[in-house]
């Protein structure tokens, strides 16, 4: 069932995806060589304390996971696509690092993620994560009254294989709300003038999840969480908490620009 949000619940749900940018502005800033994945969580983790949010990610366990999730943010680095689990790893000089993060404040979810590279970035690496950002923002830009949901599916996986990149078939963007995943699901390729009609009121999260090889195949780690390319190429997953308005498409998890970091 999809629950359409009333303005009130909208600027609410702004709020809490305020947060969730000023947790991830905190982490990119915070990201450079030597710094662990760990010390990246606490960050987040400081973030929402402040603003006295809560993370609808720390002990969260869906069907599929083995264990809760341990952490306020997935850190995924390089040929991790999505959820991996922050750790002791200390960046590398190269490294491309996608981080997700969530917040809840009162009563409310946002969600969101952003790709970088730390350091002294290959150039293949900044045109995969500026063709997620690209993709993102078109499908951001097809979340239009009127439109379905296969239109906002169609224009962000043609900017993915336009570029010659791969497709998770099995994840995607999703509602959010009262909770963090709540319906629709909201797939990264799909046919235009399909699916549920947008109305106003509806929340979405659209998240491209761009796998570097051109492949979309992946697996789960050990850990049962991370979900890594079958070929080793590197991905890229970036993400808006977006709010489907008659005024046009509103970004409820915009973040302040930052300077590349080292």
């Amino acid at each position: 069932m999809v629950e359409l949000k009333t303005d009130p619940s909208i600027d609410a749900m702004h709020a809490a995806g305020q947060v969730v940018g000023r947790a991830l502005t905190a982490v990119r800033n915070a990201a450079g060589v030597g710094v662990s994945l760990l010390e990246l969580d606490e960050v987040a983790h400081g973030v929402l304390r402040e603003a006295g949010a809560s993370s609808p990610f720390l002990g969260y366990r869906p069907s599929f996971a083995p264990t809760p999730f341990p952490a306020v943010i997935c850190a995924s680095v390089n040929d991790a696509i999505v959820h991996g689990i922050p750790d002791g790893y200390r960046l590398r000089d190269g490294d491309l690092v996608s981080v997700d993060c969530g917040a809840e404040l009162d009563g409310w979810a946002g969600d969101s993620a952003i790709s970088f590279v730390v350091g002294s970035p290959r150039p293949e690496d900044l045109r995969l994560v500026e063709t997620a950002e690209r993709a993102l923002a078109a499908g951001i830009g097809a979340a239009v009254v009127g439109n379905r949901i296969g239109d906002i599916a169609h224009a962000i996986g043609s900017v993915c294989r336009s570029a010659g990149y791969g497709i998770m078939d099995d994840f995607g963007g999703h509602g959010v709300g009262r909770r963090m995943h709540e319906d629709p699901p909201v797939p990264n390729e799909g046919r235009p003038g399909r699916g549920l009609r947008l109305r106003h009121g509806m929340v979405l999260a659209i998240e491209p999840m761009l796998i570097g090889g051109g492949t979309d195949t992946y697996h789960a780690a050990p850990d049962g969480w991370t979900l890594r390319t079958n070929d080793g190429s590197r991905a890229a997953h970036t993400e808006h908490t977006v709010a489907i308005t008659d005024a046009g498409p509103r970004i409820l998890t915009a973040r302040e620009e930052h300077a590349p970091g080292g």
